[in-house]
């Protein structure tokens, strides 16, 4: 498995636990195959002289977290392949928190068919009526919603059981407290932590890419730590599938007047109706609005 890489050279976990530096065979190259990813099985075999070695096999991926490429690049960049459960973590000062922002990410794990966890953090900083607050509509939508405190240690332990045995892509705004959960979480584990700004209240950058990092204890499974994110962009969503990554939207699914609703100004629409009764929260639907207008042509990719 890909731990991660810089210049051409792949940190590579065999099953035996051995970490290789690997380059890809230039077989792979010219066959166009060379776009690697932290998580992707491959296969490495060593040269005759036993030397270095080389990535000779890119195997398929059961998953893709990916989001549009940073700068506005109509691109693609795949964060991580074979995840199985992104784990957002926001925190609930220093930096405040933006539901907006919150809900992208949402909507992106849902849109490459992935499950999703909330962490709100720094717990500790905030009262509990604001910590619940938050957190309501997203565990009224069915997200599971985490408490947590990495300097107190508050609610470790359930974070922790939810990430025994499973490959999870940690991702959330820069500053928010990710690598310093998992030092928690973890001992030995001893990732790069940074101060956040006070100018700007964002915190600076201290994983400076993707990697997956195995967790060293009975129950095993993997995190990729990823760069804190400044700024998230969709890509390969049609705006017509937007409503199905709101999972409070669905049981309103199909039962609007009209089969194409967008759910803005139609009438007859079940789900403006549940956002009117207050079953759906309106910040919610308002997160969904926002990002319905900015691809408008249901015959574009959502980029």
């Amino acid at each position: 498995m890909v731990l991660g890489g810089t210049g051409g050279v792949w940190m590579v976990r065999a099953s035996s636990g051995d970490v290789h530096d690997a380059a890809l065979r230039g077989r792979l190259k010219q066959e166009g195959r060379s776009k690697l990813a932290v998580g992707d099985d491959v296969t490495v075999e060593r040269d005759e002289r036993g030397g270095t070695w080389a990535i000779t096999c890119i195997h398929d991926r059961r998953s893709v977290l990916s989001r549009r490429a940073p700068g506005g690049a109509r691109a693609e960049r795949i964060v991580a392949a074979n995840v199985d459960q992104v784990v957002v973590v926001f925190a609930m000062v220093k930096p405040e928190p933006h539901v907006r922002m919150l809900d992208r990410f949402l909507v992106i794990a849902e849109g490459n068919d992935l499950g999703a966890r909330i962490v709100l953090n720094k717990v500790d900083l905030a009262s509990a009526e604001d910590v619940d607050a938050l957190a309501a509509p997203y565990e009224t939508a069915g997200y599971s919603v985490h408490r947590t405190s990495a300097r107190q240690r508050i609610g470790l332990d359930a974070l922790h059981d939810a990430l025994a045995g499973k490959v999870s892509a940690f991702t959330g705004p820069s500053g928010t407290g990710k690598s310093s959960l998992l030092n928690a979480l973890y001992e030995g584990l001893d990732l790069r932590t940074g101060a956040i700004s006070e100018s700007v209240n964002k915190g600076r950058h201290t994983t400076v890419g993707a990697r997956l990092v195995p967790l060293e204890d009975a129950r095993g499974g993997y995190v990729v730590d990823t760069p804190g994110l400044r700024e998230v962009g969709l890509w390969g969503l049609p705006p017509d599938r937007l409503d199905h990554c709101f999972p409070e939207f669905k049981p309103y699914l199909g039962q609007c007047r009209f089969q194409d609703c967008a759910h803005g100004a139609e009438p007859g629409c079940a789900v403006r109706q549940a956002v009117e009764s207050g079953v759906v929260a309106a910040a919610r639907y308002e997160s969904y609005l926002k990002l319905r207008a900015e691809t408008p042509d249901p015959g574009k990719h959502w980029e």
